[in-house]
């Protein structure tokens, strides 16, 4: 390459200014230099401010200044380390003389060409990646190549074709047989049969394990959706949930619905058409709002048998289980919850009757067995306790009282309300548990003023007064439990029991029955 002395250079830059920046006019003066190059020196010396020829070198090469140095080194690292990008966005400098910049201002930074990696060095190198080792970048950058050659590498050597082959080039080439064979070993010893009988296991129990990672994957969402509702049975569904399954999973794991439905068991046929009937109107979508409104009007306390008595007597006519699946599909129930009960029992105050009852909670008529007990309610307030009068031949409730304090008051009064309700000549059995309350004196007043006949449960044995619990298990159920009564007061609490228990007697429909229990004595008439 020619070199310039700083002289020659100021000569030129100031011809070029002189001429009004004629490169061909300064050329044919000078006999040099390329109009690239006056160009150059002319740039340089005005960023310089037009001084006088330290900007242009000191005609030993030294043509750039340290920032455009740093320029195009930075471009160079910035930009994907290339020479020829970086020498087309800037205009300079040569491919040599990039190279020495780079190596002096950010040595070890430069890429570097190296010869074709033979066949062997190749395999070696996807073994390490393969095994986990190395990253493919660590294998790259020891071999002077990008991490994504070595990846293709491996792509290739698991393609099981003759691209392997091809992989080698002419280093694969030539030779006894023996001696291309020890070509393919590894530093192990192993030969390249081997690798590729071990490479096919790999891959076959690789396949294995995606296939059980998949069954997994189905099972697990067959349980989430189908194992959620009341009678659900996810190792068996219908074909109903297997077609909404293979949508599902379809849309989950990014596959085609028909390769699912081999593992789902379901037909092709089968599949199409409950697909096609899933988008169609609900067969019972009629029947949902009168089953709601009913529902509602039960105060979200019927099961689905009473439900269906009520839309009977509204003149629909569908079968109970019809109402029942409805109801289970929609998650139209009542709200259900156990919770600990109020005992009574506080010791033995006095000798207690015989267990005369022996837990045969039938009547052949009214006022001829009464049960009785004492509930606890707790609200924010405080406690409510409520003792009631059963009728066992229908389950009325007779009488009932109302207080905060479970008291002999609150038995007594409610026995004495129950007793003005018998007629002449009856003389019903009362039954009770051991609680402290039917063996105070006033209770056995009121019961022998009446002839009222004592009957008492054995000690902590609620199945000997399961009708009362029975009651109150209802009640609860219905009233008073996952209902939000927290915020009452005891006034409003007690007028929300007290009407309902009027429900309870009046309007709530006895399954038995068909009809409430007032209804159903009015109709025999017991009752005016």
């Amino acid at each position: 390459m020619v070199k310039y002395t700083r002289e020659q250079r100021l000569r030129a830059v100031r011809l070029y200014e002189q001429y009004d920046r004629s490169a061909a006019s300064v050329t044919d003066e000078l006999g040099y230099p390329s109009r690239q190059m006056l160009v150059r020196w002319h740039r340089a010396w005005v960023e310089a401010g037009r001084d006088d020829g330290g900007s242009l070198g000191d005609g030993r090469g030294e043509r750039y200044t340290p920032g455009q140095k740093r320029a195009a080194v930075d471009h160079y690292l910035r930009h994907g380390r290339c020479v020829a990008r970086t020498i087309r966005a800037l205009g300079y400098p040569c491919k040599a003389l990039l190279a020495r910049w780079v190596d002096g201002l950010e040595p070890g930074r430069r890429r570097v060409r190296r010869a074709p990696v033979d066949a062997r060095t190749r395999r070696r190198a996807v073994a390490e990646y393969a095994s986990g080792s190395r990253t493919s970048r660590q294998v790259g950058e020891e071999l002077g190549v990008s991490a994504d050659v070595v990846r293709n590498w491996k792509h290739r050597m698991l393609a099981g074709d003759d691209k392997e082959c091809a992989m080698g080039g002419d280093a694969d080439k030539g030779g006894t047989p023996k001696a291309r064979e020890d070509r393919h070993r590894d530093d192990g010893g192993r030969s390249l049969g081997d690798m590729r009988r071990e490479r096919d296991e790999i891959r076959s129990q690789l396949t294995r394990m995606r296939a059980e990672h998949d069954e997994l994957e189905i099972i697990r969402y067959t349980k989430e959706l189908l194992g959620k509702g009341r009678g659900a049975d996810p190792d068996n569904p219908a074909n109903a949930g297997r077609t909404r399954l293979v949508l599902h999973l379809a849309d989950r794991f990014a596959m085609m619905p028909r390769d699912l439905l081999g593992r789902c068991g379901l037909s092709r046929s089968t599949f199409y058409d409950n697909r096609k009937r899933l988008g169609r109107p609900e067969r019972d979508e009629w029947l949902l709002d009168p089953v709601r409104r009913a529902f509602e009007q039960s105060r979200e306390r019927y099961g689905y048998r009473r439900i269906w008595r009520m839309l009977r007597d509204q003149g629909i006519r569908v079968c109970a289980r019809r109402v029942m699946k409805l109801m289970t599909r929609h998650g139209i129930a009542p709200k259900l919850r156990s919770r600990r009960r109020y005992n009574s029992y506080s010791g033995e105050h006095s000798p207690a009757p015989a267990n005369l009852v022996n837990r045969r909670f039938h009547a052949k008529a009214p006022n001829r067995l009464w049960v009785t007990d004492i509930t606890e309610f707790r609200i924010g307030e405080g406690k409510i306790y409520l003792s009631p009068v059963i009728d066992c031949y229908d389950g009325m409730p007779v009488a009932w009282s109302i207080g905060t304090s479970p008291t002999a008051e609150l038995a007594d009064t409610m026995l004495e309300q129950a007793c003005a309700t018998l007629k002449d000549g009856e003389h019903p059995v009362i039954h009770s548990d051991r609680g402290c309350h039917y063996r105070w004196p006033g209770w056995i007043r009121i019961c022998e003023r009446h002839g009222l006949t004592r009957s008492m449960s054995a000690k902590g044995c609620s199945p000997d007064n399961a009708a009362a619990e029975g009651f109150f298990g209802r009640l609860k159920q219905e009233f008073y439990y996952n209902q939000n009564h927290q915020d009452d007061s005891i006034d409003e609490f007690i007028d929300a029991l007290e009407a309902y228990l009027v429900w309870y007697r009046d309007e709530r429909i006895k399954t038995e029955y068909g009809m409430s229990i007032r209804r159903h004595r009015q109709a025999l008439g017991l009752m005016a």
